[in-house]
């Protein structure tokens, strides 16, 4: 007698049941009320301005304020040792966490190199957690920014700039050869487009070297740059004909009006994209093209995007790939889009939500860029709010 089984198919995004099952009704709650709060605008901005502020004099409460509310919510802790719960109780839903030391665009030579012992930290920790699968890498952690801008510009370095730059490249070969060893992936973090160039530089010679048996080390698209796309289909040519594996984190990007505003300034050809539109075109064309070579593109389809991600997901069951292949991956920040998230666990693919972990005054600007990404009009708090408010509805709770 054939046994009936139940044909594959994406999931419903819609299902607030899944979405939160791992949030009781208080927890529910206290997540209403802040993204309540960072639907307006207008708070936001007031909010930050005041925290910035506080922090610079180093008022003691504010520090306790953040922390029970924004950090709580978009944080895995101050330290991996506080993630480790976080992370326990994500993979009680099968979904995994992605280590993110945030603490970024630092000068001095101590603090470049504390960066490094972090991730490397990071990287241990990784490898002694099977849910776990990979640590985040800001190249602007290890080296100073200027130094990647004079690089791009091909300006002379003087001889001290030489030995500084030289540190860099050995920190961040000291980090993909340890993930290597313990069998972790690396994420490489992409920056602005003038800083870009000689990271991705170093993403390449990075892959070529520890990319060979299986991928270690992944470097970031931002697909609202008009070239990124065909960066990748030129950055996979290359992977195919020097032997090794192409490691893609796809994602839209994170400093558009910063891009837009510099070119405008000084007189260049905007890189981003002309329409959101555009951006989503080629995200999509992205997805689709690594899904085409999955046997050889690891890929991490990093998005908030409701549409993206159902595609990618209809995708996966159409070619017939199986869902749970470790090329094939989706991810979202810690604290946002949970309803993608346990959704695509529950259907059985990759997923993993982004741990950000630092003191409160480290991760202030991370914290920031989340509060101003949720108030946006693309953004997520009004989708969440509704989301969060109908699984509030369903529980009876208010």
């Amino acid at each position: 007698m054939a046994i009936e089984t139940e044909p594959l198919s994406i999931p419903d995004f819609t299902n607030t049941e899944i979405a939160f099952q791992n949030k009781s009704d208080a927890e529910l709650r206290q997540t209403a009320r802040l993204f309540q709060v960072m639907n307006n605008p207008a708070v936001v901005k007031v909010g930050e301005s005041l925290a910035k502020t506080a922090l610079r004099l180093r008022l003691p409460f504010v520090k306790t304020i953040i922390k029970q509310t924004i950090f709580k919510q978009f944080c895995g802790g101050l330290n991996l040792l506080d993630c480790q719960e976080v992370i326990d109780e994500l993979y009680k839903y099968n979904v995994l966490s992605l280590l993110d030391y945030g603490v970024e665009a630092k000068t001095e030579e101590v603090d470049l190199e504390n960066a490094l012992d972090e991730l490397i930290n990071a990287i241990d920790f990784a490898a002694s957690n099977h849910s776990v699968p990979a640590a985040v890498c800001k190249l602007t952690a290890l080296v100073p920014n200027g130094l990647l801008a004079k690089k791009q510009r091909a300006e002379t370095f003087t001889a001290e700039e030489e030995e500084a730059y030289a540190r860099f490249r050995e920190r961040l070969d000291t980090a993909c050869q340890r993930a290597c060893e313990r069998e972790v992936g690396i994420l490489l973090d992409a920056e602005e487009s003038w800083m870009q160039d000689p990271m991705d530089e170093a993403a390449a010679e990075m892959m070529s070297l520890y990319n060979k048996e299986r991928v270690t080390v992944y470097n970031t698209y931002q697909l609202y740059r008009k070239d990124r796309l065909a960066k990748l289909k030129s950055d996979f040519a290359i992977a195919q004909e020097a032997g090794y594996m192409l490691g893609a984190k796809c994602v839209r990007g994170a400093y558009m009006d910063k891009e837009r505003e510099r070119a405008k300034e000084m007189g260049y050809p905007s890189p981003i994209q002309d329409t959101k539109e555009d951006t989503d075109r080629d995200f999509d064309a992205a997805i689709s093209f690594c899904l085409e070579h999955y046997e050889q593109i690891s890929l991490i389809c990093a998005t908030h995007n409701v549409k993206s991600t159902a595609m990618m997901a209809q995708e996966i069951i159409s070619r017939g790939l199986p869902m749970d292949h470790p090329h094939l991956n989706f991810s979202q920040l810690q604290g946002m889009s949970d309803y993608l998230t346990f959704n695509l666990a529950k259907k059985g693919f990759n997923v993993a939500k982004y741990i950000v972990y630092g003191p409160v005054h480290e991760v202030t600007e991370y914290l920031i860029r989340r509060a101003e990404e949720n108030t946006s009009v693309t953004g997520e708090a009004s989708r969440e709010l509704r989301l969060i408010q109908s699984e509030m509805d369903r529980r009876g709770i208010c």
